[in-house]
């Protein structure tokens, strides 16, 4: 109970913090002085404006309508809470359109209407449709939500889709088919059995008769039992799936003997394993009720070894999310100025998400989930959330089925650059914490915490549980610890705590005299005596480290209250570096518009000279490459390509890029020039066509000195209010890493989630 009111907790300050809300609208054209304004609005507003009242369509090409979807709801559906109002539903709204930028780049504006009465709702959408390029309709209720579509999809001249309808019966569909393909089967053979009969239910069942399945063969139960036509309470669109072949007559115990598909869109744990053991032969159980299915994963396993099992659950294989969806349908069909989302294109979605999942899984998507052997079959039919090629493949697919079937304003003629401009928006994403959290969770290790007597630390730690990305052991007075959780309501269930100054038992005495006679062992020629070993141990950074160093911990976090070299040295001093490595560097990761950029080294060496700069730029390129991205490397400085031939940074740099040449002749790293050139292909093009990066932006930055480095991230992530992750130390054995003052509850887990994965890494 504690744990779920810290999570309401959570996320009521999530909401609240900073901005209210999730969404704000930013400028997308210059307005840096007069003469913007003017083009902006009065006098140059009357431009286009003059251009659009010749001719609409003309309204794509000067405004943001193309790119711009409302999602509109009353209420009276939201997620599990049912009918709570318009205004209780506007943070879902927000949500829905925060998952439309990050996944596919539209910008979105939430509507809430205050109406149940269908003709207002669909005369309040209708005068909208001038501003909109398309309208996602979110959780409006069973019957209503049918005829608002309907009637929207007929009177408006731009794509509508209701989610809830669509969005499972595509992803859903798209998991059928490959499920019946592994177990050969054929769609129109197989009996289904669907239990729930809602908006979801209905639009899945449609979808399946559009790609095969007959209406005979599909049974569909609501709380009162099997839709079938002596039936006198059917309300809505019900009577569309009655069925009149009752073998087995109207019960859902009965109905799954021998059946071959289950679909479940209704409430959790009404599945039986028994039920499960009496489908045929290589049943298929799609099992999507939230947040408990209707059998769970584990339970249908054990019954059958056979069984295909899909939930609604992303800690299971095989999760149906609508998000591997209506991002991309929506992409599609804005970009070809559609109409309509019809028949034909939410087919196609189908069968791109079913193809996707028969090609060979990205690295990235392999490392995500732990799982290097991650392909087709029956734990994997269905695309992941974190796949970056869910744009390309499932956008194109919708356009091209949008042009074919005529519903298309605008054509693409060159589809390999449609693609390629696709992809470019997926650095609007922060993919790359998405995809390092995920793995984190599929092999978490124990991470100590040194600095654990203070209130962010400990909130990050129970997120950390929580979401089960580590299991953390925790750093200092207990006394003062249990007041702060207490303080703040923080809840750290089964968190191990250790004050090295006060140990409580023998056990605890014995691993810290222990622990002081490894410390002596290695640094006994070095100026410590025995006495020193044992009262240095002591302090948490010191006694963190060794815990790491003898196994007892995987990773440790620190730094958070001390200066940096108070936990750095230790780690050097107990932990060392890496075999070949002579000198440790540090890094950092900001989360850029553009992706992920990596700048080393930012904290450790002050003035590195041409072999530590050349070892700082190894340490970087495998660094990166651990994330599965392939590095792009730039040393940045005042000048480019040898203009300048007596600064000292400058003639350093050019030395260490000529080595990493000679080293290393396929590796993408150039230089030296100014920073700016490494984000402009263009320009570089234009001067230096020979560079290295090519047509591509650096990803990875090496300075010259601790003091360029240090400024040019700080300037980056407070000016531009750029997030970031880091410090990363390179080079260590073992992974410790080090919080930098100030740092966020967020920022301290994204690190913890680092040290996890840095972890799977070296224990392999």
């Amino acid at each position: 109970m504690g744990s779920k009111k810290n999570f309401d907790r959570e996320a009521l300050n999530y909401h609240e913090k900073g901005r209210p809300g999730k969404l704000e609208v930013i400028p997308s054209k210059e307005t840096a002085n007069q003469r913007d304004l003017s083009l902006a609005y009065s006098p140059g507003v009357a431009a286009p404006c003059l251009k659009i009242a010749e001719n609409s369509e003309d309204v794509y090409k000067y405004t943001a309508k193309g790119n711009l979807v409302a999602v509109i709801s009353n209420g009276t559906a939201v997620l599990g809470l049912g009918d709570i109002g318009p205004e209780a539903s506007k943070p879902v709204m927000e949500g829905k359109g925060l998952l439309f930028k990050i996944y596919a780049d539209i910008d979105c504006f939430d509507i809430e209407l205050d109406t149940k009465d269908v003709d207002e709702f669909v005369r309040t959408v209708k005068i909208l449709e001038p501003t909109f390029g398309g309208i996602n309709l979110e959780d409006i209720s069973a019957p209503e939500c049918f005829e608002i579509e309907e009637r929207l999809k007929q009177e408006l001249n731009i794509p509508v889709m209701h989610d809830d309808q669509h969005g499972t019966a595509i992803i859903s569909a798209a998991a059928l088919l490959n499920a019946l393909e592994i177990v050969d089967k054929k769609i129109e053979d197989v009996s289904i059995i669907v239990n729930g009969a809602g908006a979801a239910a209905i639009s899945c069942s449609r979808l399946y008769n559009t790609l095969g399945a007959k209406k005979s063969n599909i049974f569909m139960f609501d709380s009162k039992g099997l839709l079938h036509p002596d039936r006198d309470n059917l309300d809505g669109k019900k009577a569309e799936f009655t069925n009149d072949r009752m073998p087995f007559g109207t019960d859902l115990k009965k109905a799954l003997a021998n059946a071959d598909v289950f679909i479940g869109l209704s409430i959790g744990n009404i599945v039986s394993k028994k039920m499960v053991k009496s489908m045929a032969d290589n049943p298929i159980v799609f099992a999507m009720a939230n947040p408990d299915p209707e059998i769970s994963y584990d339970d249908a396993k054990a019954a059958r070894e056979d069984v295909i099992m899909a939930t609604g659950r992303s800690d299971y294989p095989n999760q149906v999310n609508n998000v591997l969806g209506f991002p991309y349908i929506f992409r599609g069909a804005l970009d070809v100025g559609s109409n309509i989302i019809n028949e034909e294109m939410k087919a196609a979605a189908v069968r791109a998400l079913a193809e996707l999942a028969k090609k060979p899984v990205p690295d990235t998507v392999s490392m995500a989930y732990n799982n290097a052997n991650l392909s087709f079959g029956p734990e994997y039919i269905i695309p992941k959330p974190v796949d970056p090629r869910l744009i390309t493949e499932v956008a194109p697919a919708v356009a091209k089925a949008a042009i074919d079937s005529g519903v298309a304003n605008r054509k693409i003629k060159n589809w390999d650059k449609y693609r390629t401009e696709l992809s470019k928006r997926l650095g609007l994403d922060d993919k790359l914490m998405k995809i390092i959290h995920t793995k984190a969770r599929q092999s978490p290790k124990t991470v100590v915490f040194a600095d654990a007597e203070n209130v962010s630390v400990l909130k990050a730690a129970q997120q950390v549980a929580e979401e089960k990305l580590a299991q953390p052991i925790l750093l200092g007075d207990r006394d003062w610890m249990a007041y702060l959780m207490k303080e703040y309501n923080v809840e750290i269930p089964g968190a191990q705590i250790i004050h090295p100054r006060k140990p409580i038992n023998d056990g605890e005495k014995a691993i810290l005299k222990k622990y002081g006679e490894i410390y002596y062992d290695k640094r006994k020629r070095k100026g410590v005596t025995q006495n020193d070993a044992h009262t240095i141990m002591k302090r948490r950074s010191y006694y963190g480290a060794m815990m790491v160093e003898v196994g007892a911990a995987d990773a440790m976090i620190g730094g958070l209250t001390n200066a940096f070299p108070d936990t750095l040295i230790p780690a050097l001093h107990i932990i060392g570096s890496a075999d070949g490595v002579k000198k440790v560097a540090g890094m950092y990761i900001l989360k850029t518009r553009l992706g992920p950029l990596f700048l080393a080294d930012t904290t450790i060496n002050l003035e590195p000279n041409l072999e530590e700069l050349i070892e700082i730029t190894e340490l970087a390129q495998k660094e990166v490459e651990k994330f599965n991205i392939q590095p792009r490397i730039a040393l940045v400085t005042y000048s480019n390509f040898g203009s300048i031939t007596h600064g000292v940074s400058s003639v350093l740099l050019n030395k260490t890029v000529k080595a990493m040449h000679e080293r290393h002749p396929d590796w993408i790293v150039d230089g030296e020039m100014q920073a700016h050139l490494a984000f402009n292909p263009e320009l570089r093009a234009e001067s230096y066509p020979f560079s290295k990066l090519g047509d591509k932006r650096a990803n990875t930055l090496i300075f010259p000195n601790l003091s360029s480095s240090n400024i040019a991230y700080n300037l980056l992530k407070e000016v531009a209010n750029i997030e970031k992750v880091g410090p990363i130390l390179m080079g260590l054995k073992k992974p410790v890493h080090i919080l930098q003052y100030g740092s966020s509850v967020r920022e301290i887990v994204d690190m913890v989630a680092l040290a996890v994965v840095d972890a799977q890494g070296k224990k392999k």
